[in-house]
């Protein structure tokens, strides 16, 4: 593991994780690498083989990462790469585009960027053009909502997630991802939540369903998520 600005997280193993969710009824989910793993796949690939079917990856890896690689990645359960722009670890912003497109050509692979959506507003014409993005964490600050919606309206999916680190209000943000497009949210739970002012908590689950009107409940809580992950046929939310 990698110190990122003099941090490592305590360990957080597989056996954890499943006792920390164990009344939550979570039928699967994609685990994020973070900038302290760098490009290693080590804890990545440990975790899927453990977890089992209905789990994914999401992955950094550098500009220069082989075809052969990716293949060995996607056969293992890897469905995204990742862009850090916040913490770092990941492939440089210059290397955005062409390994988006990349990795999207040979695996299916969508981007997901770690960011602030106020950062945004640079990086809109490259999203535009992307196969497939996601954005983590609501885009973390109210003040780049404006933007947000932006990148929603061309495409983007959202991970309502880490509501624990976020300067935003949850609900507000959530409603208005929804009424731009429902299909672009997509509900995790965060955890471990490295560095996070404060941890997942179930009520987090409880203040998305207040927020989300309940014909969508399924799709936000699993279905949106299964179908950009493409871990549908594996497993499903009840609804």
């Amino acid at each position: 593991m990698i110190p990122n600005d003099g941090y490592l997280p305590d360990p957080f193993p597989v056996a954890a994780y499943r006792q920390r969710v164990a009344g939550l009824d979570v039928r699967g989910g994609a685990v994020v690498s973070g900038s302290f793993q760098g490009f290693d796949q080590t804890y990545l690939l440990d975790a899927l083989a453990r977890l089992g079917p209905g789990f994914v990856g999401v992955t950094q890896v550098p500009e220069t990462v082989s075809d052969a690689e990716i293949a060995r990645l996607d056969a293992a359960g890897v469905r995204a790469v990742r862009f850090n722009l916040r913490r770092g670890g990941s492939a440089a912003l210059h290397a955005l585009e062409p390994l988006a497109r990349r990795v999207h050509d040979l695996a299916g692979w969508h981007a997901e960027l770690y960011v602030d959506a106020r950062d945004l507003p640079e990086l809109l014409p490259v999203l535009r053009r992307l196969p497939a993005v996601s954005i983590d964490h609501l885009g973390l600050h109210r003040d780049g909502l404006t933007h947000l919606l932006t990148a929603v309206e061309q495409g983007a999916r959202v991970k309502a997630t880490g509501f624990g680190r976020v300067a935003l209000d949850p609900a507000e943000t959530i409603a208005a991802i929804m009424a731009v497009d429902p299909t672009a949210l997509m509900a995790g739970t965060d955890l471990p939540s490295t560095r996070a002012r404060r941890p997942f908590a179930d009520a987090d689950l409880d203040l998305l369903a207040d927020a989300v009107d309940g014909r969508h409940q399924a799709a936000v809580r699993w279905a949106n998520a299964a179908a950009f992950y493409r871990i549908g046929a594996l497993t499903h939310w009840p609804v």
